[in-house]
């Protein structure tokens, strides 16, 4: 029981550095805007015309890759996680991305992310708004309709007291409750399943995080 409760602690101080580095990059982002917009009105006096790129991901590409996670394969641990082993993309997209996994774990992506502050959702997401979620190192929890609704109920939940997760149905994933990170995935029994914990304690705002402390908040939202 002491080694839980430390490793809870540890996670909640986790996640309250990530806040915290979260608040200090809008404030920075914010100031980056404004200096931006000076520059662009600017830019139009002289009759140039400035170009600004988003800030987030490896690039700002208008069309979607046919496939931006086919190159690579899940290999499963012994402890039930399976990994996506081969590169994941990470450009803006505009478009619909084909990704080779229900839900994806990763890949090209909307520039928009979906709020993910412990936020459910009871309508199917956009895999692409929902992938640039678990670049920000959430962890999302999705479930299809074979899935019972105590199950559901009980990891919504936890879902909204669990800084950086979301959830959502899923209606074409195999298995009732899948539990999703960026490059990691991995199928639960129920809400009491004491994987869903271990896989919350490695994942949220693991070390798989691409953009660690990247904001959960003002995104999209249905």
């Amino acid at each position: 029981m002491g080694s839980a409760n430390k490793s809870s602690t540890a996670r909640k101080a986790r996640i309250e550095e990530m806040r915290r580095a979260e608040q200090s990059r809008e404030r920075r982002n914010r100031i980056l805007v404004i200096a931006a917009s000076v520059v662009v009105v600017c830019g139009l006096v002289g009759g140039g015309v400035v170009l600004v790129r988003s800030q987030s991901g490896d690039g700002g590409s208008d069309t979607a890759a046919s496939d931006s996670s086919a190159k690579g394969k899940f290999v499963t641990g012994e402890d039930g996680v399976k990994t996506w082993e081969g590169k994941l993309a990470r450009n803006h997209v505009t478009k619909d991305v084909k990704y080779a996994s229900e839900p994806p774990v990763g890949g090209d992506h909307n520039q928009a992310w979906m709020n993910c502050n412990g936020d459910v959702y009871t309508k199917q997401l956009d895999n692409t708004n929902a992938v640039h979620s678990l670049e920000h190192g959430a962890v999302w929890v999705t479930y299809n309709a074979d899935a019972k609704k105590a199950d559901i109920d009980a990891l919504a939940a936890k879902v909204k007291k669990t800084p950086y997760t979301l959830m959502s149905p899923m209606d074409d994933q195999k298995d009732p409750i899948m539990l999703s990170a960026w490059g990691h995935q991995r199928t639960v029994k129920g809400a009491s399943d004491p994987d869903v914990d271990k896989f919350f304690e490695k994942f949220v705002q693991g070390e798989q995080t691409p953009e660690p402390g990247a904001a959960c908040t003002n995104g999209l939202s249905q």
